[in-house]
């Protein structure tokens, strides 16, 4: 399963030992504004060169509007400059028929595309006829919502063969991670707070603390 973090913030970018690699980082508008960048080619401009200093080797970037012409010109910049630091960009969209243009002009310029808060299975077999690479289902959200979130991973997955990836988003707990990895959803985004939890567990550091007593006491 790949990790990518789920942050715009670079500062947040580095995970403590004991947790596995990171392929790279995924943002959305919100967490570029929590970050502190603006929502613009620019400041996308400058999540690029950082990622590229960081040596993340994605970024997954979300478009703001659904103008073609804006698009264009943002693109028009924003591949170089992931090409020239060596970062591979996906760009994300809202999986919503508003934005299937967008999506039909990104596909056309060769660049992997991600539809973003999908919640429901039409949504999953439209995001599959448009030939998007990612879903990226709210998992957190959708349980909270009493949704049966379990069908729709099982669904994700099984499209995975058609080649539409799955990179669930919006993880709240271990348990869920383990299922996830278990069903063997292609990818995980996870806030870099949540992963550096995981990178140990109280159980483990009795368990350490035991056999150090238990060391000193033998002697």
């Amino acid at each position: 399963m790949k990790i990518y973090l789920d942050t715009a913030d670079a500062r947040q970018w580095v995970l403590p030992a004991g947790c596995p690699p990171v392929i790279g980082v995924t943002t959305n508008p919100t967490l570029v504004k929590q970050a502190g960048i603006a929502v613009s080619l620019s400041g996308y401009l400058q999540l690029i060169a950082q990622a590229g200093q960081a040596q993340m080797a994605e970024l997954m970037l979300q478009l703001p509007h659904t103008a073609l012409d804006e698009a264009a010109q943002w693109l028009d910049e924003l591949l170089p400059a992931a090409q020239r630091v060596d970062v591979r960009l996906t760009i994300k969209l809202p999986c919503h028929p508003d934005w299937q243009a967008l999506l039909q002009y990104v596909r056309s310029i060769g660049v992997p595309t991600l539809l973003t808060g999908l919640s429901n299975p039409m949504q999953l077999l439209w995001a599959r006829s448009q030939g998007a690479d990612f879903v990226a289902p709210y998992v957190g959200r959708l349980q909270a919502q009493g949704r049966d979130v379990w069908s729709l991973i099982g669904a994700c997955v099984a499209l995975q063969s058609d080649g539409l990836m799955l990179l669930a988003a919006s993880i709240k707990s271990a348990d869920v991670l383990s299922r996830l990895i278990a069903a063997k959803a292609h990818a995980v985004t996870l806030r870099p707070e949540f992963a550096a939890e995981l990178a140990t567990d109280p159980i483990t550091l009795a368990a350490m603390a035991q056999f150090d007593l238990d060391t000193q006491a033998s002697l």
